[in-house]
This record gives structure tokens, sequence and C-alpha cells, in this order.
């Protein structure tokens, strides 16, 4: 009998749905064993009815629930918890869900200054009032999924890559092992490392071509020693699918996207002291908080406090 499965999707850009249907041929062979009972990107399973009966917006039970991306408003605080209560087994997929992703940005201004940011002081709106009727209301913040309810599993990437997400499926379906990586992505990186940047370095722009752009990477120079911010210090691996992180594979430094080296795990105190250590200067970092924290801020980034 198939394993049936639901997914929704919360404040995220569809990337990690995409992936999904990235898996490709491999996806041939798992799809006789699952029955996707929702799923907005490949199917029409209205959740308020297929012709809008409903006057409480509901879920279909599964086995195997997936949300994508964070909890930014009441209706997806909703959703997550109607998921809860109906599956089975809950994976949080990218990191979005798992940490609050590139939305969790928002964090650091409170709603009241999203809105007015957005509908009154955007170059490219004509100022209006916040819109309201029919809307699910914002909550104070970005949350990840395991801050609301219960997740069985994350899943981290910007977006995950099929692989992993075929890996995580066939250890629910067959018990076949799986495990996040628990290295960081400097781990995987088989640049040369010498543990020092040039003498007055500062750091570069993050386009730069990198030295030794096209050479075999063993025989080119670590990134951040050249002087540019790559976030592989302080970033869990994975995204090469225990090959080389994908961004190193393309000569250029690794942004984050896979998140922290673990849930209690600090990327902005790892990041300062990786610099320190090779003699860059983290002063130099605008923004560190949020640079630091691009893909991780749901339980980071907080609004700014004014100064007086």
């Amino acid at each position: 009998m198939a394993v049936k499965v639901a997914q929704e999707w919360f404040a995220i850009c569809g990337g990690c749905e995409v992936t999904i249907l990235d898996v490709g041929e491999p996806l041939l062979d798992l799809l006789p064993e699952l029955e996707f009972v929702h799923m907005p990107v490949i199917m029409d399973n209205k959740i308020f009815g297929q012709t809008g009966e409903k006057s409480k917006a509901e879920l279909p039970e599964a086995e195997v629930g997936i949300i994508t991306g964070g909890i930014r408003n009441e209706e997806n605080r909703f959703l997550a918890e109607e998921m809860r209560s109906k599956v089975n087994f809950l994976i949080a997929m990218g990191s979005c869900a798992a940490y609050g992703g590139i939305p969790a940005l928002a964090n650091q201004f409170s709603t009241e200054d999203v809105y007015k940011r957005v509908y009154q002081g955007n170059s490219t709106t004509d100022p209006g009032p916040t819109p309201n009727e029919g809307l699910p209301a914002l909550l104070d913040r970005v949350y990840a999924v395991d801050e609301v309810v219960k997740v069985d599993l994350n899943l981290p990437g910007c977006p995950t890559t099929p692989d992993m997400f075929v890996a995580a499926v066939m250890h629910l379906l067959k018990g076949t092992p799986f495990a996040l990586e628990n290295k960081s992505v400097c781990d995987h990186c088989p640049t040369i490392r010498e543990k020092k940047a040039g003498a007055g370095m500062s750091l570069k722009r993050p386009l730069e071509p990198v030295e030794g752009v096209g050479e075999e990477l063993s025989k080119v120079r670590c990134f951040m020693e050249q002087g540019f911010l790559c976030q592989g210090p302080a970033t869990r691996a994975g995204c090469g699918d225990g090959g080389t992180p994908r961004c190193i594979d393309a000569y250029m430094p690794c942004r984050g996207c896979f998140g922290p080296l673990s849930h209690t795990a600090n990327p902005m105190v790892d990041m300062m002291g990786a610099l320190s250590t090779i003699g860059l200067n983290p002063r130099d970092i605008p923004d560190r908080a949020a640079q630091f924290n691009r893909f991780a801020g749901s339980g980071r980034l907080r609004p700014k406090r004014s100064r007086r």
C-alpha cells in the first residue's frame, strides 16, 4: 500500500518544491510507493474544499507531512498545526522551514515597520492603508516550523538537494541509513588553507573573481584567505551530497544556505572567530548580524533598538 504524503508551502520562493520535481528518474521509482494527497505545486487540492464549501481550512490525513517555508502569518501557523495533527511524521524541508531562511531577515524590523516600508514608504508603491480584508494577519516575526509545532526531521538547504530528499524518503520507506552532515563546508572544501590572509588584506566584493578560476580546486587558495567572505566555517556541509560544496565547485564563496552547524550553534560567533583567526577584520563587514544569519534568522534576528 502506498504511503500517503501531504505537502504545504508557507513563506518560501518555491525552490524546495522544484527540488522534489528535480529528483528526476529516481522519482519514478518512488512514485509507486507514495500517494501525494496534497501538494499545491503539482495538484489542485483546495484547503477550503474544491468548491470553497468549507468554512474552515482542512488538510487530508497522511503518514508523512512536508512543510516548506517559514511561518509568517496566522494561516501558516494554523495549517502547520493542522498538518501536525493529521500526519505521523513531519519534515521541515529547506532552510526557510528549518531556520526561517531569507524571509526571516525581516525579523530585524517590527511588523509595523515592515508595513510602513511596503505600503507607505516604498518608492514604487502609492502609499495606502495596510490591506486586511480576507487576508491572514502577519505574526510578529518569521518562525521556523519547529518553533511552532514538533518536527521529526529538518532538511536544510536553499534549496535542499534532490539526493537528500530521496535519502530522507527512502529512510522512511525502507529504513535505509540517513543522517545529516555534522561537519562544516570547510571540512568538504578541497582548496588550500594556510590559515592566514595576505598582509594588509581587506575583504573583497563577493562578485569579484577568485584567483584560480578554472584550475583544479585542490590547487586554489582558500577563498576566505584570498579576502572573500566565505561562510563555510559556520555552515553545515551537505550541499554537495558528500562531494565538493555547490558554491565552491562553481568558484564562489559559500553564502551559508545550509544553515548553522547545529540548531544550537551561533553562526555569528563562529564566523567572527574564523575571520579573526586568519587576520581579517570582522568590523569590515556591514550589518554583521544579518550577514552571518542570512539563512538562519528565525530565532536569532530581532528588531534593532533605536539609539537615542
